[in-house]
């Protein structure tokens, strides 16, 4: 038997401990915080300003666009995806939370910081160029909402179904993750920026929005890239690898689970 004074030591023996892993826990949590709110401020502030510079001095051109945007993801990939998992979008990080491959305590927590992250971006890049409206940065469609809002699907589908493939799949060469992932942006950019502005990102989208006080169909670019991330990467779980035959497969109430639990 313990006498009442070791018992209260083991007590606050536990005690200390469970208070050492939820102190270590919340630094965690705090790093991929900050690391995914510097990451998506230097996409947002790289990929706006080369915008506004080419709309203010022609000096940049639109090849030159999106290879930015290709080329920042693609760094900020490499520098900071080992801590935060280099999301950058509330749309992927969304669609990560819903296929269960992200806990959902840090599904708000992370689009704040990535909301966040763009909309100092987008002031930063406001306060230093001071742009006029004819030289928003922002994304508004050319042609009808509708037409921008079902390629901004399109290309988010592409986007979430390489993304699937380069970071969720034990198969794929993991180290070439931000090249695959920048090379999309940087081919999206090419095809849909000259129509839609190719956002496929909500916070690219909402930052320069607010900072310029320019809304004209945000709905596109908040709706668009949700739906296609959320298609794209379901549609990779579907058409991933396995090793099980079709009857074990499809003896699931749930498709989807089995696929996921195979995955």
């Amino acid at each position: 038997m313990c006498s009442v004074d070791e018992e209260i030591t083991k007590v606050e023996e536990v005690t200390t401990h469970d208070s050492g892993l939820c102190s270590a826990a919340m630094v965690n949590v705090a790093q991929k915080l900050l690391a995914e709110a510097i990451g998506t401020f230097f996409v947002v502030f790289a990929g706006c300003g080369s915008v506004v510079v080419n709309k203010m001095y022609g000096s940049v051109t639109f090849p030159g666009i999106c290879i930015t945007w290709g080329l920042v993801v693609m760094v900020m990939v490499y520098s900071v995806g080992h801590i935060s998992g280099a999301h950058f979008n509330p749309a992927v990080t969304t669609t990560f939370t819903i296929l269960k491959q992200f806990p959902l305590k840090q599904l708000p927590l992370y689009m704040v910081a990535q909301l966040v992250g763009a909309i100092l971006a987008s002031g930063a890049v406001y306060l230093l160029f001071d742009p006029k409206a004819e030289h928003f940065y922002g994304t508004t469609p050319v042609g009808s909402a509708v037409q921008s809002f079902v390629l901004e699907i399109i290309i988010s589908f592409l986007l979430m179904f390489v993304i699937s493939g380069v970071a969720t799949d034990t198969r794929a060469i993991g180290e070439l993750a931000g090249i695959a992932v920048g090379s999309t942006i940087l081919l999206n950019v090419l095809v849909a920026g000259p129509i839609s502005g190719a956002s496929m990102n909500p916070a690219r989208s909402i930052g320069p929005a607010i900072v310029m006080r320019n809304y004209k169909a945000i709905w596109a670019y908040v709706l668009g890239p949700m739906i296609g991330t959320l298609a794209g990467g379901f549609t990779y779980n579907l058409v991933r690898y396995t090793d099980k035959p079709l009857r074990e497969i499809t003896k699931s109430s749930s498709f989807l689970k089995s696929v996921s639990r195979n995955r």
